[in-house]
């Protein structure tokens, strides 16, 4: 494995979405999981954690964060949607790391440079993860589950059909022989009441539960390309 600390991408949300303190957000993160119950020891390979504010999402993300917190990786692959830059194709960060109040979650440079020739789709874009949560707001788990476990970070512009499947190949061909969590970052349905939203949801759940993403693609695809984050999920390229 090679690791290189360069330039640390700098938190954009800290002090905002969650706590900018390392004890804070310690006591925060510790309290979300501690509400969990220990899940049984088994292989997980990937999760799926929403990325709202951490007061919103942590309760949530816990469930995921709990299934691995007992276990080894030799990376966590990062994937989520950009909100802010509307770009093709996959930025990935394939140098340096992201800086957070639990310390650095640094890139894995040879992982990433795997997954990187993999597609001509993912390429290096700074400016899509300036200000971009999707990522960050993962980190506070990361860091606090797996802190010796370095990132492969990449967020996707827009949400094509060949976007989502080159990654996924380059994922696929780029981590053979790795032991990596793949962690997809994604909220659900938007700004609909209670019953509408569980309606829509469950439709994504039924097609994760079942691992069938040509149906969640599809699912996705019966939407203009603008409301398929509000009426399927704003991460739901990197969850298929």
């Amino acid at each position: 494995m090679s690791t290189a600390i360069h330039p640390l991408r700098r938190a954009a949300v800290a002090g905002t979405w969650y706590p900018g303190q390392a004890d804070e957000l310690t006591a925060e993160v510790d309290r979300y999981l501690d509400a969990v119950e220990e899940m049984p020891a088994r292989d997980v390979v990937a999760i799926i954690a929403p990325h709202a504010g951490l007061i919103y999402s942590g309760p949530v993300a816990a469930y995921a964060y709990r299934a691995v917190q007992r276990l080894t990786f030799d990376v966590a692959v990062l994937v989520g949607p950009s909100h802010f830059v509307g770009f093709d194709g996959v930025s990935i960060v394939p140098r340096g790391g992201f800086a957070t109040p639990l310390g650095p979650a640094v890139v894995d440079v040879a992982v990433a440079d795997r997954i990187q020739a993999g597609s001509a789709k993912i390429a290096p874009y700074p400016r899509a993860h300036e200000r971009e949560h999707s990522l960050e707001l993962q980190l506070p788990f990361v860091r606090r589950v797996l802190p010796d476990t370095p990132i492969v970070p990449l967020v996707m512009g827009y949400q094509e059909r060949k976007t989502i499947i080159g990654l996924a190949d380059a994922l696929a061909d780029g981590l053979v022989g790795t032991r990596a969590l793949l962690i997809a970052s994604t909220d659900l349905s938007h700004y609909f009441d209670a019953d509408r939203a569980a309606a829509l949801d469950g439709r994504v759940v039924h097609h994760v539960s079942r691992f069938d993403w040509a149906g969640l693609l599809e699912e996705f695809e019966q939407h203009p390309e603008s409301d398929r984050g509000r009426y399927v999920a704003c991460g739901g390229g990197p969850a298929i």
